[in-house]
Parts: structure tokens; sequence; C-alpha cells
């Protein structure tokens, strides 16, 4: 069976781990041996490189064509305009994906169905592109698409519209799911496969050698996540007057930075707040086995893998009750979930943690239970089902006009 991956979230050589998540996702599909894949994975057109134009720049440096686990690659670009082009977003983005897919049709990869992730703008431009090449459609709910971008009425339409248009949609959470019935799409048409863990790549090290490369000797607590508000690491660093003697690593890069270090310098802890900048996953594996609790104070969350990968690295963790966060952290071996998203909720989700802290053994034997198996098995059986409706429908016409 072929596929057709889409999304604007997925990584490339100039951003490497951005999107990485469906990166990983389309591994595991492939690792079944069962299908095919090409990516058309669309990026922002930028004129300039050079690192002064920040994000935009960097995105402008991605190669048109590449290879990443063993796959094509394609990133045309469309045009983004800030700030009052977002509903513009999904056409753009659709209308510099067609060339590309025709041609990749006329040279003789007839994909069988496409596997959009992110509903927003990249599930509305897979639904124009899926009506278009008349193609079967899976798309994925992953967080943000469902929680928060719908709050905008005609974005939440044009969300509903892709849902109906769709063969089939997935959620990554139970929450999402129920998030995207409230208003108005068809629970009978929405999976929910949660995302699993990388079991191979996040695994136990020996914690007291990576504690002492690290130079950790305090009970120190691991933030991971992009330097923004609705990460919450404002919250963690206000903790830290309420928890003597415990350190906090920052793991991720952001716009939000200068204004976190003022945070800490006002809080009178900048010695006990170190800032790593965003971390190869080999290293971040490090810093999860190092630490002793993984903190994350997000906002809203569909599935964050951050979670399961410090489980399944042993450490435990402290995380803000919202939306898909419960499925998650559901046992004391797990860790605890925060009273409040505070800084007050911080420090006692941290104390409660440490008045009973789980074995390391069994924190990973519970990220054991997420391995990507179930997960995979349930994505390539719906990719099988909607590349067979298409037949089932001419099928169905054959017979009616014979």
């Amino acid at each position: 069976m072929k596929i057709l991956t889409f999304s604007t979230l997925f990584p490339n050589a100039a951003k490497p781990h951005h999107g990485i998540f469906t990166e990983t996702t389309l591994r595991h599909q492939l690792a079944t041996g069962e299908i095919q894949a090409k990516v058309v994975a669309p990026v922002p057109w930028f004129p300039f490189t050079h690192k002064a134009f920040g994000q935009y720049g960097v995105m402008a440096r991605a190669p048109k064509v590449e290879t990443r686990v063993g796959v094509e690659v394609f990133h045309p670009r469309y045009t983004v305009i800030p700030k009052v082009g977002m509903y513009l977003q999904p056409a753009g983005i659709a209308r510099a994906a067609k060339p590309v897919i025709a041609r990749m049709i006329d040279e003789g990869y007839d994909f069988d169905v496409i596997d959009a992730h992110y509903f927003f703008p990249d599930g509305v431009a897979a639904a124009m592109l899926a009506k278009y090449f008349r193609k079967p459609l899976i798309i994925s709910a992953l967080g943000t698409d469902i929680n928060l971008i719908p709050q905008y009425p005609r974005a939440r339409s044009m969300i509903k519209w892709a849902g109906e248009q769709a063969t089939h949609s997935i959620t990554v959470c139970e929450a999402l799911r129920r998030e995207m019935i409230g208003f108005g799409m068809d629970g009978s048409r929405i999976t929910t496969l949660r995302n699993g863990v990388d079991l191979e790549l996040f695994h136990p090290i020996d914690r007291a050698a990576a504690r002492k490369e690290l130079g950790m000797t305090d009970f120190t607590l691991l933030s991971v996540g992009y330097l923004d508000p609705r990460k919450g690491h404002e919250h963690i660093i206000g903790a830290l007057p309420q928890l003597p003697g415990v350190r906090l690593l920052i793991a991720g890069s952001g716009p939000d930075k200068a204004k976190l270090e003022a945070v800490a310098t006002a809080a009178g802890v900048a010695e006990r707040v170190t800032f790593l900048g965003p971390l190869p996953q080999d290293k971040l594996r490090q810093y999860y086995g190092a630490a002793d609790a993984l903190v994350l104070a997000s906002s809203r969350e569909g599935w964050a893998n951050v979670l399961l990968e410090a489980m399944a690295c042993g450490t435990p963790v402290v995380a803000s009750n919202v939306w898909g966060t419960p499925e998650v952290v559901r046992v004391p071996e797990s860790g605890v979930l925060m009273p409040s998203r505070d800084a007050a909720g911080v420090a006692a989700g941290v104390q409660q943690l440490r008045a009973n802290y789980p074995d390391h053994a069994a924190t990973r034997a519970y990220a054991e239970l997420y391995s990507w198996d179930d997960t995979t098995r349930g994505q390539i059986d719906l990719f099988r089902r909607a590349a067979q409706q298409p037949m089932q429908a001419k099928a169905r016409a054959t017979a009616s006009a014979s």
C-alpha cells in the first residue's frame, strides 16, 4: 500500500527537529514493511536565508527535495502573510502542493491514501487536495489544532469541513475526540490512537554516571519545550523559592528566553536555573535519565510526547492536569498531576512526588505499556479501510448500472 504523508510539521535539513513526531510516526509505519511512502511537507516561502531573519530564514534554507527515513520528502513553498493570512494558508498550501503531487502521480507513485497531520491549516489543505485528486484522506488531530485554533469561528468551520471530507480522523487522546464531537464532528468517524514512545531510543542509562557528567548534585527538575507562555516555564521558575535546594534545567528555544531569564532573576533563583537550548534526542535522553523529575506546566496539550520519553528513561513527571495529560499520568509510578497550573501548583506537585518517589524501574515498566506497536497497527488498519472505500463505491456503482 502506498501512502502520501502530508504536513507542514515535518523535519528538514535546515530544521531537523521541526515536527519530529510526524517523522517518528512515519518511521514506525515503514518498519512494518506493509507500506511505501512519500512525504509532502510544505514550508513558508521567504526570499532570504540569513540568520538575521530568524525562523523564516531557517525555513528558507530547507531543500526542495531531500531523503529522510529512506523516503523522498518534498518541500514546496507557500506564501505566508503574517498576522492577516491565517485563513488563506490552507488554500495557499494546497496550491503549492498540487503540482508536486500531480507530478508524483504522473511519474508512477499513484498513492492509495493521504495521511495528513494537524487539522489547521494542514488538514484543511489536505482535504482540498484529496477532493481534487479523488483520494481517501486520514487526518490526525494533535493538540492546539483542536484545543486552541477552533476558538476562531471561521477556522472552526474550516476544520469541521475538513473532518467531513476526511474518510476518517485520528486523535491522540480522548479529550481531543470529545472536543471534536462537541463542535459537531461525527464521532463514529474519529478514532483515538495515542502516540507511542520509542523504547529503544529512550531507555534508562547509568543515572549516577550521567549525573556526574552533567554536574547534577541537587534534586534536579527538567523542563522541555518551546519557550513561550503556553509551556508554562515561568510557573516552574516561580516555584523554586518554595523548593529550596532544587535546581531547574530548561531545554528548548523560543522567543521568551530573555523574559524567563528576567523571571528567574526577579525571583532570586537565577543561579538555580540553566537554559540548555535545543537538544538532539540522544542528548535529551541523557538529561531525561539524569534528572529527578520532568516538569510540564503547559496550558494545553494533546498527547505530550515528552512525558512518555522521560518515563521511558525511568524518570517520573509532574504535569499540569490539562487535556490529554491525565490520560498519560495515570498511576503513581508515572508521576503526579499538579493541583493547579501556577507556581504554587508546581511546588505542591514536586513536593508530593518527592514524598512518595517511585522506583525508576517501575516508571520504565509503565512506559513500556505505550510502545508504538498498537498505534501503528491501528493507523495502517485505517489506511487499508480508507483505501478500500473508493473500490467499494465503484463496485456499488457498477452493480447499480447493470
